[in-house]
């Protein structure tokens, strides 16, 4: 299995553990892509997941740069459009998952970002 694909479904997983119920996910458009879009309790939450295996670049968590941000938050627009929400309270979470010798570590981050 990819990394990738492997670390959204224990993400998923997490989520779900801590009370979260996902509605979607892989929600991709033109401007890119969700990989988790969650409510936790009346809030709708985007997520991002990163997942890695060595930390030469960083910890997972840090690979969610200003660039990535942008086009989170233009797929969460795209995405309350399509499902036509309004007037929600909406927030970015980002799950960092690393995979080492003994398992794996998750990392969830609240709140991670906010975009104007």
């Amino acid at each position: 299995m990819a990394t990738g694909k492997q670390g959204e479904d224990l993400a998923a997983r997490f989520l779900e553990s801590i009370g979260y119920r996902v509605v979607q996910r892989n929600f991709h458009t033109r401007e890119g892509e969700v990989d988790i879009i969650a409510r936790d309790g009346n809030e709708l939450v985007f997520v991002e997941v990163k997942t890695g295996r060595q930390t030469a670049f960083g910890d997972p968590e840090t690979w969610v740069d200003e660039r990535k941000q942008q086009r989170l938050g233009l797929a969460a627009q795209a995405w309350l459009l399509q499902q036509q929400i309004e007037d929600t309270d909406c927030r970015f979470d980002v799950v960092a998952i690393f995979f080492h010798s003994k398992g794996h570590r998750i990392k969830h981050i609240k709140n991670a970002f906010w975009l104007e």
